[in-house]
């Protein structure tokens, strides 16, 4: 039984250890109503990247900043894949919001620290920015033996754990997943912006043949620090990006899924990068982060896409008409749009 939108943005467990989410983490109820959770879909816009934003936003507008690695950042892991980041910009109006994609390919929380990338960030927002950071596909793994560490691996642990090594021939005191999210959210509050901390995407959930998805320990260590930092009283808020990704992955299918993981189980191709940026603006829409406020407001009738038609309900149209399913509205949206977009793109 494919899941029902209102459990979607209902039931979440982050821990490997069945410790579910506080009431600030998501927002959306069983008492709400099916438009309401549809409207989070209703401003995702597919478009075409086509350049990197610049990094400079227009004034008085705030700017959205990623931070993160290959799976969000510009060119993705390059050979035909793109990061999600990309496509962020078409859901806010540009005369609201700005997105800069400092998402950097190959990096962890770690080396993203190191080099000082959270501090270049730092240095350019000004008071009511976002900064949202998503890592940990490159975080696994440990700093020792030092012979062996590519300087990407955190210190494994959830607190204040360290671990000195060696790197590029110098000392390192290596933190922990949690103490990096944790000191550059706290430079970014004292700096007046609002921090988003977004659990990974998935790898590709159909690699076995079979559906497959559970989240990982840096899932858990992001909602970790955000209730360490004080959750949204503190200007705080999280995102379970992989747990929607992998539900728009579930039903668009392996066919289609495999197809757009073109160069190994990690990087998406465009299409499904864009796929993975409308899940996180539904994450949004299903949470507390007033940075939802922001997107383009839903239209009377909008575009459903193909991965969303399958799901078990149905939508009640925004003029305020009769109950209609989604199949009847997906219909007439599509005779009513470019026939082209009611199927992904080659890849």
């Amino acid at each position: 039984m494919i899941q029902s939108a209102t459990d979607f943005c209902t039931s979440y467990t982050a821990t490997p250890t069945s410790t579910s989410l506080p009431t600030w983490a998501t927002a959306c109820t069983a008492s709400d109503t099916t438009s309401q959770i549809l409207s989070g879909c209703a401003c995702l816009a597919t478009a075409t990247p086509t350049s990197t934003p610049t990094s400079t936003a227009p004034a008085a507008i705030p700017t959205i900043w990623l931070a993160g690695d290959s799976t969000e950042a510009p060119g993705g892991g390059h050979n035909g894949t793109e990061g999600w980041g990309q496509y962020l910009q078409y859901s806010f109006p540009r005369d609201v919001a700005f997105v800069n994609n400092s998402a950097y390919a190959g990096r962890s929380a770690r080396s993203f620290t190191r080099e000082g990338r959270f501090n270049w960030i730092a240095d350019a927002l000004h008071p009511g920015d976002w900064v949202i950071i998503e890592f940990g596909h490159n975080d696994g793994g440990s700093p020792y033996p030092a012979s062996s560490d590519n300087g990407r691996g955190d210190c494994p642990g959830a607190g204040n754990e360290t671990c000195p090594t060696v790197y590029a021939n110098a000392t390192e005191i290596v933190q922990t997943y949690p103490t990096y999210l944790k000191d550059a959210s706290e430079m970014f509050l004292a700096l007046g912006a609002k921090v988003v901390l977004s659990s990974p995407t998935p790898d590709n959930p159909w690699e076995t043949g079979n559906y497959t998805y559970s989240p990982d320990r840096f899932t858990y260590y992001s909602w970790l620090s955000v209730a360490e930092l004080g959750g949204p009283s503190a200007g705080v808020y999280f995102v379970p990006h992989g747990q929607y990704a992998a539900q728009a992955m579930k039903n668009l299918g392996p066919a289609i899924v495999d197809a757009n993981y073109p160069m190994d189980h990690t990087h998406t191709a465009p299409y499904l990068a864009d796929i993975v940026s409308q899940s996180f603006v539904l994450g949004l829409k299903c949470g507390t982060s007033p940075l939802m406020d922001l997107l383009n407001s839903p239209r009377p009738f909008f575009y459903i896409p193909a991965w969303l038609v399958s799901m078990s309900f149905e939508i009640e149209d925004y003029a305020k008409g009769p109950v209609r399913s989604l199949q009847d509205v997906d219909a007439e949206a599509i005779a009513n749009s470019d026939s082209s977009n009611s199927s992904p793109p080659p890849t």
